[in-house]
């Protein structure tokens, strides 16, 4: 019989088919959350849990049930990576024109520019680097660091909507620690915002600023701005401070509908100037609206999440728990170390036993709290040729206050005594009050400091005679590794820069107090709190296998200290025995090698062969339709699984490696129909 053309398929039984596929595969949180009709509407979604599905296919579905213009969208990410992903997806859904997806700056830009061209106005330039603005104003105050420090509390007070009036008070009452005494921050930031209003500058800032200034005054420009764009959707809501709040508040009217999507427990930038309240009270300040929770966890093992939950829920609030859905894999693992090269060394050989042939290296990320740990960890993988990469600016030699110690040791008399110097210059600068002292590094720029002095004195080790042109030289081949640019290598990434990033295996090193959590946190409790958030964002990232470190003893600069674990090392480790099926390392990898095994040898004719490959390609439809995966399905084991078993029941159907009580209930009638229609069409 032929196939009935396309195009004669009535148009709404065409649109059902399309809203069917919208939500085929979606468990009942997520089809609820891509459903409802309500707004204002907060999807509180956990990590893993397919947020970015949720999103977009809830654009597609109101796009096609008509409660939504496409060209009347506008969706706000933190990234241009993310705005791309975005619009990419929505593409791949049928929607290929007509959304806006951009970040705060990149938006309010473009609506800044429109509107000084409709006014006849000519454009400020655009400052994009600030610290050698903020350098000049200092003058020869300025400490080697500082106006690295000052740019950050500025940008930390635009973001909080205070000026230079009231900065000293509100930095104080946040409990800031900057370099210099606030009054004299607040001095700068002053002169800062008056220079660049004679000079006609804007920073990034100002954009965000300027854009929420021209709708508030003017109602006639706000009120096309509203119809131009009804429908607000904001990603990341948690990671919102109070200028992009106010800016969002403009932009939306009296018809306006919003969609957010955030994740209290991933709230790791309030040193920024972010607010998560914007995502806890939502209802607060969006009276009305409605909560789906998204909690169920695609992305890690059962072993991996026991660990996450547990970590958080030792803390004060845990608004969501994930709940796992994959099947039981290999226990995390906890390490002590003599010192931090005998880590760097473990983590380089674990690093290349998980790198088992036909696998990839990036398939592995080692997680740091700082940029300084990042360097004796790159320097261990090339020195055992494990290729590499260090990414989200953990670069040591690419820091600015680094950057700035290698001019100074380029103009020292000899590298031995330049590197005394600049030891005890940071020595002194964190003695804040002592006379003569320089001003006071952040912790983080200090220890970058500290590993430069380290690694100075072990490249003397090597070349007593050396000069600052061989150190130079030496630490590029040291710490680059020959992927450095990209290719195929291990990723080492801070916690910070490895958020939205997920790796079948990810080591996590440096849990040692000071570190995990950051020592200055240690008399905060909303500092701890975020920084037991970091950490659980930093263990959520782990797909397949987790595995813990940390060091006795670490060297910063030229003293050595002895360490002691992170305090949550024991909430890790007392709930490795509680994974729903304890199976070590070893015998993960042994599972995983088995299964590859029977994937290899699985018959390539006859029914059994037949049975799999209809099993695939229903597959193949469902994760279309679903926008995930295949794996997400069924992996490759479990069909082969099903094709040697032919369950005829669901209880038979249960009893399939790889198929759960969730799986069974959502795809169990399909399956079971292909394996009776292809023993019927077998025999």
């Amino acid at each position: 019989m032929q196939e009935p053309d396309p195009t004669d398929i009535p148009s709404d039984v065409a649109d059902r088919r399309r809203l069917d596929a919208l939500v085929r595969g979606l468990n009942a949180s997520q089809s609820e959350a891509v459903t409802v009709e309500h707004h204002p509407l907060r999807i509180l979604a956990g990590a893993g849990s397919g947020k970015t599905r949720v999103l977009t296919h809830r654009i597609a579905h109101r796009a096609l049930t008509g409660s939504l213009d496409p060209e009347r969208v506008l969706t706000v990410t933190f990234t241009r990576k993310a705005a791309g992903e975005l619009r990419e997806r929505l593409g791949r859904l049928g929607l290929r024109s007509g959304v806006h997806a951009g970040t705060f700056h990149s938006i309010a830009y473009a609506q800044l520019r429109q509107r000084w061209q409709e006014r006849g106005v000519r454009p400020p330039e655009l400052l994009e680097r600030k610290v050698g603005f903020i350098a000049r104003l200092m003058g020869s105050t300025r400490g080697s660091t500082a106006p690295l420090d000052v740019v950050a509390e500025i940008e930390w007070a635009a973001a909080r909507r205070v000026g230079p009036d009231h900065y000293a008070a509100a930095a104080e009452r946040a409990r800031r620690r900057p370099p210099l005494p606030l009054e004299r921050v607040a001095e700068i930031y002053r002169r800062y915002m008056d220079d660049k209003r004679k000079r006609r500058l804007v920073d990034f800032d100002d954009l965000l600023r300027l854009a929420a200034r021209d709708l508030a005054a003017d109602p006639v420009y706000a009120a096309g701005r509203h119809w131009r764009f009804r429908h607000l959707f904001v990603d990341e809501f948690q990671d919102v401070n109070p200028l992009q709040h106010h800016l969002l508040s403009t932009w939306m009217g009296p018809e306006s509908d919003l969609c957010v999507v955030g994740d209290p427990n991933q709230a790791i930038y309030a040193w920024n100037g972010a607010d998560a309240r914007y995502l806890v009270d939502f209802d607060t300040y969006f009276p009305g609206s409605r909560t789906v929770t998204l909690e169920d966890n695609y992305r890690s093992t059962p072993e991996v999440l026991t660990v996450a939950n547990a970590v958080l829920a030792a803390g004060h609030n845990v608004p969501l728990r994930l709940r796992p859905h994959r099947e039981s894999g290999a226990t995390p693992t906890v390490t002590q170390h003599d010192d931090e090269t005998a880590e760097a060394n473990a983590l380089a050989r674990r690093a290349r036993d998980r790198h088992p042939p036909g696998s990839s290296w990036s398939d592995q990320a080692v997680l740091v709290r700082t940029n300084a740990q990042a360097a004796v960890i790159a320097e261990a993988f090339t020195r055992l040729e494990v290729p590499h990469r260090i990414r989200g600016g953990g670069d040591l030699l690419e820091q600015p206050e680094v950057r700035q110690a290698m001019n100074t040791l380029r103009r020292g008399s000899s590298l031995p005594m330049a590197l005394a110097d600049l030891s005890d210059e940071v020595r002194r600068a964190r003695e804040p009050g002592a006379a003569g002292a320089p001003a006071r590094l952040t912790e983080e720029r200090a220890a970058n400091l500290d590993e430069l002095v380290r690694l100075g004195h072990e490249y003397l080790a090597l070349d007593p005679e050396g000069g600052t042109v061989g150190l130079t030289g030496w630490l590029r081949s040291t710490l680059r590794g020959e992927d450095g640019r990209g290719g195929d290598a291990v990723d080492i990434v801070t916690f910070h820069a490895a958020k939205g990033l997920e790796w079948p295996v990810v080591h996590l090193a440096g849990l040692e107090e000071g570190y995990v959590p950051i020592h200055h946190a240690r008399d905060d409790e909303d500092a701890t709190e975020e920084e037991r958030r970091l950490l659980y964002v930093a263990l959520t990232r782990a797909r397949d296998e987790l595995h813990c470190t940390w060091a006795a003893s670490r060297t910063f600069g030229s003293r050595t200290a002895n360490r002691k674990p992170s305090p949550w090392l024991s909430t890790i480790e007392s709930t490795l025995g509680m994974t729903p099926t304890r199976v070590d390392a070893e015998q993960g990898a042994a599972r995983a090698r088995s299964a590859r095994s029977a994937l290899a040898s699985r018959p390539r004719s006859g029914p059994d062969a037949a049975r799999f490959e209809a099993l695939r390609q229903w597959r193949r439809a469902q994760a279309r339709d679903a926008d995930v995966p295949a794996f997400v399905i069924f992996n490759d084991a479990t069909l082969h699984e099903l094709a040697a078993r032919r369950p005829r029941t669901e209880a038979q159907l249960l009893a399939v490696p790889g198929v759960g009580p969730v799986k069974a209930q959502r795809f169990g009638p399909a399956v079971l129909e292909i394996l009776a229609t292809n023993d019927d069409s077998a025999g």
